[in-house]
């Protein structure tokens, strides 16, 4: 993981491209991230049978996750079943943490098909207490509330099925935020996270084909206070100064995938392409960075393979992924500024522009085998995010470049325990490579000309990265309702 002098690029779509509101299935929603923010598994609100497989995706089903990702494969179910899926994550080194608590229903007819779900999260805050105005009870404890239900019909003795699925989540924390806003006293968090995804689902012979529409849309206010010490001798005066910041994306994703049982016995191949096109039109002012009040686009792709073989109740098997991404942001000039050259910016020229290249890899290899009464389940993922920065300050006619890159890597396990009435799932996974990130000189940052934008711009001086590890552990129960 580099390190330069100028510090890491706080940028990418952090609270956009999370994960759905039911967890592991936004495969539809690219991560945009220039930063190893150790976040979390906030949204980890539904059970996933290939929890311990590290998330394999493309070759390998999975039948209690699917629907949520795609409405249509709600197909896929096996019966109808109740299911609850407790879930804490815990972040390294005070790093904060939280405790969801989900109740999911599932219900499979001859060919009607869907889910709800409903989670109530407790998340913690990073350690540390506020200095001057202590802590509130909102600061040390925060509620988020989640909701999902999806749809879908077989469509007679076709093999096509149609689905549709929405879901919201009500936030009064969203995880990482605190991080970026170095210097700050105090964050009052508050807003909202929906999805909307219509699917098409296709199984013939040895082929399956996918594919599905969504619409994601983030929409968070942050209050943070900061603490201003002016000191001249013996004096010292404090100030609390407050600001308020929004945080606007909105995304659509398309998705279309493609899997066939091959000849040779047990293997499978399947294949996915992943587009989403995303505009921030609010940005939080986020003081681990320098240029306010950025607007920005971002076009994301993922092109992704992968090979499984299932035999004799083991199943092995691999994902590739290859993600290209651009993102483009500036700051808008708020009156006619003159440059360095003599020209002038009108009102709502722009003043600096950020271009950003991403070309990201994900890798995933997993393993399970099912014995007579339990399952045993293991496997890694990497990712790796490299991009570059090409930076223009139209107002002093400079540019500058930076390139970034890291590695992230989560090894899981998992194991299911069949005991007739109902199923035990107990999954666990390690986030390594992220962290917590911090302006060297935190002091120096509380200025009142200190601010940044949302997720796409340069920072205000040289960012530190404390090495953070993220631990998750779900267990769930699965009851059929046969």
């Amino acid at each position: 993981m580099t390190n330069h002098g100028l510090g890491r690029v706080v940028a990418g779509a952090l609270l956009a491209a999370c994960p759905a509101l039911a967890g592991e299935a936004a495969a539809q929603l690219i991560r945009i991230r220039t930063v190893p923010v150790a976040t979390g598994d906030q949204f980890l609100t539904t059970p996933s049978a290939n929890f311990g497989m590290a998330g394999l995706t493309y070759a390998v089903d999975d039948s209690i996750a699917d629907g949520w990702s795609n409405p249509a494969k709600g197909a896929l179910l096996p019966e109808s079943s109740l299911l609850s899926a407790p879930a804490y994550y815990g972040i390294s080194d005070g790093g904060g943490g939280g405790l969801t608590f989900p109740l999911t229903g599932l219900i499979r007819g001859e060919n009607w098909f869907g889910g709800v779900t409903a989670a109530m999260q407790d998340i913690d805050a990073a350690g540390g207490r506020r200095f001057w105005t202590g802590d509130r009870l909102s600061e040390v404890s925060t509620r988020n509330l989640y909701w999902a239900s999806f749809v879908g019909r077989r469509l007679g003795s076709s093999a096509w099925s149609l689905g549709i699925g929405a879901s919201v989540a009500s936030l009064e924390a969203m995880g990482g935020v605190d991080r970026l806003y170095a210097g700050a006293d105090r964050i009052d968090q508050s807003g909202s996270v929906r999805d909307v995804r219509l699917g098409a689902y296709r199984a013939s012979g040895r082929d399956r084909a996918s594919a599905v529409l969504v619409h994601n849309a983030v929409s968070m206010t942050h209050e943070v206070a900061y603490v201003d010490v002016i000191r001249w001798r013996q004096f010292e005066q404090v100030s609390i100064r407050k600001e308020t910041n929004l945080d606007r994306t909105r995304t659509w994703g398309l998705q279309l995938g493609w899997d066939r049982r091959l000849r040779a016995p047990g293997w499978r191949i399947g294949a996915s392409m992943t587009a989403n096109r995303k505009s921030h039109p609010k940005i939080p002012n986020y003081n681990i960075q320098n240029i306010p009040r950025d607007p920005g686009n971002s076009l994301a792709w993922e092109l992704g393979f992968g090979i499984a073989r299932s035999l004799n109740g083991t199943t092995a098997g691999l994902d590739v992924a290859l993600q290209p991404i651009w993102s483009d942001t500036w700051q808008e000039a708020e009156e006619p500024t003159e440059t360095a050259n003599g020209a002038t910016i009108p009102a709502g020229g722009k003043t600096i522009e950020n271009r950003f290249s991403f070309l990201n890899l994900r890798l995933r290899v997993a393993v399970a085998h099912e014995l007579d009464r339990v399952g045993l389940r293991m496997g890694l993922e990497g990712r790796s995010y490299d991009y570059t920065l090409e930076q223009t300050n139209n107002v002093e006619d400079g540019s500058r470049t930076q390139d970034e890159s890291w590695i992230e890597w989560t090894p899981a396990a998992a194991a299911v325990f069949r005991l007739g009435a109902a199923d035990l799932h107990y999954g666990v996974r390690v986030t390594t490579g992220t962290g917590q990130p911090g302006v060297a000189n935190e002091f120096a940052a509380n200025s009142p000309d200190s601010g940044g934008g949302e997720f796409v711009a340069a920072p205000e001086g040289p960012l530190t990265l404390a090495d953070a590890r993220v631990l998750t552990h779900q267990f769930w129960v699965r009851i059929p309702i046969r």
